[in-house]
């Protein structure tokens, strides 16, 4: 019988009365795994996160221990003795591996031509950063404190490894909301965009044909990830490690020597390095964390961040057509977010929608791209003014 009770007592059942936050936690997860498999909300991320937030909220589980990284730094001798799976897994997000690997992917499988066939569209993507400094002046009067109001900001970036690197590299404590955020509100782009892009534009301003784009020679290509690395290192060195894995991984696909390379880091490495990343930081959503009213502070700043950047690129492409003489399409503003292609192909809907023979996705994929590039300039700035 004393074996039976021990062995009752080790079960997550005998916990379950002394962790009803727990409880919660494991239903919320559920809720989004269902959102992943059946609306297929980013099911690639989401799906891993929700994961990650089931077994750490597990009674008794004892995969991941928060408190082994307690204070930003990581106790190298309690990790020895007591780790679980999750902690070992989670420090390839807290030293920043899986958000720069991630990039290299991203890279790889991003064309930045229609930037440079129509340069201007790099002003679109730095105005949709706008929301990003908007919600950090919001967060910093709410009371969250510089490193948080940073990490939160750049929800409105709409690009979850830049979002997840920001947050380990300055409030770790928040990286659970910051990520169930930014990945929910980039599957929320075709819900979110289309009724702020049709109030700030006319009839007139959505219908407008852009000229094709001009031909881009493969020698721009190659020289493009030089520019942009040096640049941007130069200018903003702590945001070298996310541009430079970014701008390698395009350079690998487009130097044309290197397929074997960018075939793997387009999809073998993409794919591990997706479900490390998303579980590990679904187990960083414990039940304490989570549960607060930070969170849903987070959420809706994440929200508003998200707005106000989609704004701002509709705004400046409203502002800039007063001064040139073969006009912008508004539409495209809206995709200098990060959410690559979704927001550039929510840009060619609304196009068609009042002219049916309008095509904008292309032009779009500028601003697009350039969001990548300017989230990640936004986050070396936020961690040059707030790092350790």
């Amino acid at each position: 019988m004393e074996t039976i009770i021990n062995f009752w007592n080790q079960t997550g059942f005998s916990m379950i009365a002394d962790n009803g936050k727990m409880l919660v936690m494991v239903v919320i997860a559920l809720v989004l795994m269902y959102l992943a498999i059946a609306k297929k909300f980013e099911p690639l991320l989401l799906l891993p996160i929700a994961f990650g937030m089931l077994l750490t909220n597990l009674p008794g589980a004892n995969m991941y221990h928060e408190e082994l990284f307690a204070g930003g730094h990581i106790n190298w001798v309690a990790l020895s003795e007591q780790g679980g799976l999750l902690d070992y897994l989670y420090l390839g997000v807290k030293l920043g591996i899986y958000p720069c690997l991630i990039f290299i992917g991203v890279g790889a499988g991003t064309d930045f031509e229609p930037l440079l066939a129509n340069p201007k569209t790099l002003l679109l993507g730095a105005a949709a950063q706008l929301g990003i400094f908007i919600v950090f002046i919001i967060s910093r009067l709410l009371g969250f404190t510089g490193q948080e109001a940073g990490s939160i900001g750049i929800i409105g970036g709409a690009d979850g490894p830049t979002a997840i690197y920001t947050a380990i590299r300055l409030a770790p404590h928040l990286l659970g909301p910051i990520a169930v955020a930014a990945y929910s509100y980039m599957a929320l782009v075709p819900v979110i965009q289309p009724p702020i892009m049709r109030l700030l534009t006319t009839e007139k301003e959505r219908k407008i044909v852009m000229k094709p784009l001009r031909k881009v020679t493969k020698a721009e290509k190659i020289c493009f990830p030089f520019v942009v690395t040096i640049s941007v290192a130069l200018l903003v060195p702590s945001a070298a490690p996310l541009i430079g894995c970014l701008m390698l991984g395009n350079l690998l696909h487009e130097c044309g020597v290197t397929q074997r390379l960018d075939k793997t880091v387009q999809n073998e490495l993409m794919n591990i390095v997706t479900v490390f990343l998303g579980v590990c930081v679904g187990a960083t959503a414990t039940a304490n964390t989570f549960l607060s009213w930070n969170t849903l502070k987070i959420m809706s700043m994440g929200i508003f961040a998200f707005g106000c950047g989609s704004a701002g690129g509709v705004l400046l492409a409203k502002f800039m057509n007063l001064f040139l003489k073969d006009k912008i399409n508004p539409l495209i503003g809206s995709a200098g977010v990060s959410a690559v292609p979704m927001a550039a192909r929510v840009s060619q809907r609304e196009g068609q929608k009042a002219d049916p023979g309008n095509f904008l996705l292309m032009h779009a994929m500028g601003p697009n791209v350039a969001g990548v590039i300017g989230s990640a300039i936004a986050a070396g700035v936020m961690l040059a003014l707030f790092g350790a």
